[in-house]
């Protein structure tokens, strides 16, 4: 089969998955509180034990760990578009769009590609930038749009640490980046248990977007998701496309950050968008729609670069 057949092939068994674990829902087999079970399941246990197992079988270049402040920039640079575009708007709506317009899920929806389509550098160089991306998600664009809005700034720095570091997949982050930094290996029985559990994280966590997968919207409102996903997607294909031709890392490394330029809104971005008094239903829909156009995306950008 070509190069091409087999990424089409694994994409169309990921497509699957997801809408296996939609259709189940909708049969009853599934329910919406098993959403949280399978993702408590994937956060606490696949995704960290991936991490694990990934990080475990690389040569860690201190040199990648300048992705994890390119993961902070690319959060920033979207929190700043959804600043400049509504200068003339209102407060809500500058939060609004700078909340639903930054954010990468990378653990549960982006990893899984990665981690089926690339090696254990480009997995690794991955969860760097999901890093310096969860430094941002879990606090530092909540308070910025928060900012934005004019109302009280509730998010401190101890608090977003606390965040941070009651993460576990952060924690394993951090932990095994040290490790490895550092060549300190893991007991066999460890990495073991943590191979055999992570390689069903791509299969739980794709069955979980399945499972929470939800699409309502209003026809008036289909305007403002277009353009924040406009906006989202044409800033992506030139991150993209300076990762790939422009970075000086190993060519899984480039490959690896092409792809995940295209990842899907933050699955927090809804949260935080309620915390501050914003359309929930909206950024639901840019969600939903995000995680569709992502699978596109990606997959067209993993025809391109392997």
């Amino acid at each position: 089969m070509s190069g091409i057949g087999a990424v089409l092939v694994k994409a169309a068994a990921f497509v699957l998955i997801i809408v296996m674990g939609y259709v189940l829902k909708r049969k009853g087999f599934f329910h919406a509180d098993d959403f949280y079970l399978i993702s408590r399941i994937v956060i606490r246990i696949t995704l960290p034990c991936a991490i694990i197992a990934n990080f475990s079988s690389i040569t860690m270049e201190t040199s990648l760990l300048v992705l994890c402040l390119a993961g902070i920039l690319c959060n920033g640079l979207m929190v700043l578009i959804g600043y400049m575009i509504n200068l003339h708007r209102s407060g809500e709506q500058k939060a609004f769009d700078m909340i639903n317009l930054s954010g990468y899920n990378i653990g549960n929806f982006t990893l899984p590609f990665v981690q089926s389509f690339l090696g254990p550098v480009g997995f690794a160089a991955t969860s760097l930038f999901d890093a310096g991306n969860s430094v941002m998600c879990t606090g530092v664009s909540y308070t910025l749009a928060s900012l934005a809005k004019g109302g009280e700034q509730k998010a401190s720095a101890r608090l977003i640490l606390k965040s941070l570091f009651s993460s576990l997949p952060f924690d394993a982050y951090v932990l095994m980046t040290v490790l490895v930094c550092l060549n300190i290996r893991i007991p066999g029985l460890v990495l073991s248990f943590a191979q055999t559990a992570g390689n069903a994280n791509p299969f739980l966590a794709l069955l979980m977007i399945g499972i929470g997968f939800e699409l309502r919207m209003e026809k008036d409102k289909l305007k403002h998701i277009l353009r924040i996903l406009g906006l989202r997607y044409g800033t992506a294909l030139l991150l993209s496309l300076a990762a790939y031709f422009l970075l000086p890392f190993p060519l899984e490394v480039r490959q690896a950050m092409a792809i995940v330029a295209f990842g899907p809104v933050s699955s927090v971005a809804t949260a935080f968008t309620g915390r501050l008094g914003g359309d929930v239903e909206l950024s639901s829909a840019v969600n939903s729609l995000s995680i569709v156009t992502s699978i596109i995306t990606i997959t067209a950008a993993l025809i391109v670069v392997l």
